[in-house]
């Protein structure tokens, strides 16, 4: 099977490292009119980053918030993971790209810079800064592929064909940067075998981790009116489990799983309402998967 990400780090770094997540503000090519300005159909008015602190901090604060939130769980002395998780992390003049990725990797805490982004968002002039960073601590980049199927990736408003997430790929590993992708499972229309091969994709076009993440409903959403519509139904906890099950039976064994789940805000959540419970969720997943607690 292949590796979870706390067995990677521990192997690796050794130790288990925590991330903090960061909001940045930037904002995406599909809202600010470029592209679209509805943004993805799923995505929330945070743009995923409904557990960052405020785009209003400074990096540096947002760290030491992000510290503070897990100090009571982890204690501390520990390493981190910047994240920048909301919206599209590499769409910005590079100037100012780098101005906040090097006060990221200059905290002392930090091990790791992760930046997620869209796969049509990595400039030559990004792609040099991410190489030169890369030499001082290591880059990783999550790229929001979700489905290779050309009919779904249309109606998410995805905005961009495959032949770009395999040029983006081509072009992160050229310059030796860890790259992960975002698989959904569960996109509407999708057959279990339509996400199996999104997932065999990912796993064949090599890179070096994969987020399979359950499709959350969320309040707020263009997602949310289709469900509340009725034009599609959400998976069940079993669904979900088996697909995953499956999907890791495809993945090398040296390949790492960021994530097997994910977690929608309690307070924005729709559907599927099984998914708020996350014990639930992770025992259910270690249980059938052999993981012994570390999903």
């Amino acid at each position: 099977m292949a590796v979870m990400l706390n067995d990677y780090l521990k192997n690796k770094y050794g130790s288990k490292i925590y991330k903090v997540s960061i909001n940045a503000g930037f904002t995406c090519p599909n809202r600010d009119g470029t592209l679209d300005d509805r943004g993805c159909i799923f995505c929330s008015g945070l743009g995923s980053g409904d557990f960052a602190e405020s785009s209003s901090m400074s990096v540096t604060d947002q760290i030491e918030a992000g510290k503070k939130r897990v100090a009571s769980k982890i204690g501390e002395g520990n390493r981190y993971i910047a994240y920048f998780q909301a919206f599209t992390n590499t769409y910005a003049p590079v100037e100012h790209l780098r101005s906040l990725y090097m006060e990221a990797i200059n905290h002392p805490d930090i091990e790791i810079l992760s930046i997620a982004t869209r796969p049509d968002c990595l400039s030559s002039d990004v792609l040099s800064l991410l190489s030169e960073i890369n030499k001082i601590k290591p880059v990783w980049v999550e790229l929001g592929l979700q489905t290779i199927h050309e009919t779904s990736a249309k109606y998410i408003r995805r905005g961009y064909p495959l032949n770009v997430y395999d040029k983006a790929v081509k072009d992160l590993r050229a310059i030796d940067i860890e790259t992960i992708v975002h698989v959904i499972l569960g996109l509407p229309d999708e057959t279990k075998e339509d996400m199996l091969k999104t997932v065999e994709y990912v796993a064949n076009s090599g890179v070096q981790g994969i987020k399979l993440q359950l499709l959350h409903v969320l309040k707020g959403t263009d997602l949310a009116k289709d469900f509340a519509a009725g034009k599609f139904d959400c998976l069940t906890l079993d669904e979900y489990v088996d697909i995953v099950k499956d999907a890791v039976s495809l993945l090398p064994k040296d390949m790492v799983i960021h994530r097997m789940t994910g977690d929608g805000d309690k307070k924005l959540l729709i559907a599927p309402l099984w998914s708020g419970n996350k014990k639930l969720v992770l025992n259910t997943l270690n249980k059938t998967l052999s993981l012994n607690g570390s999903v």
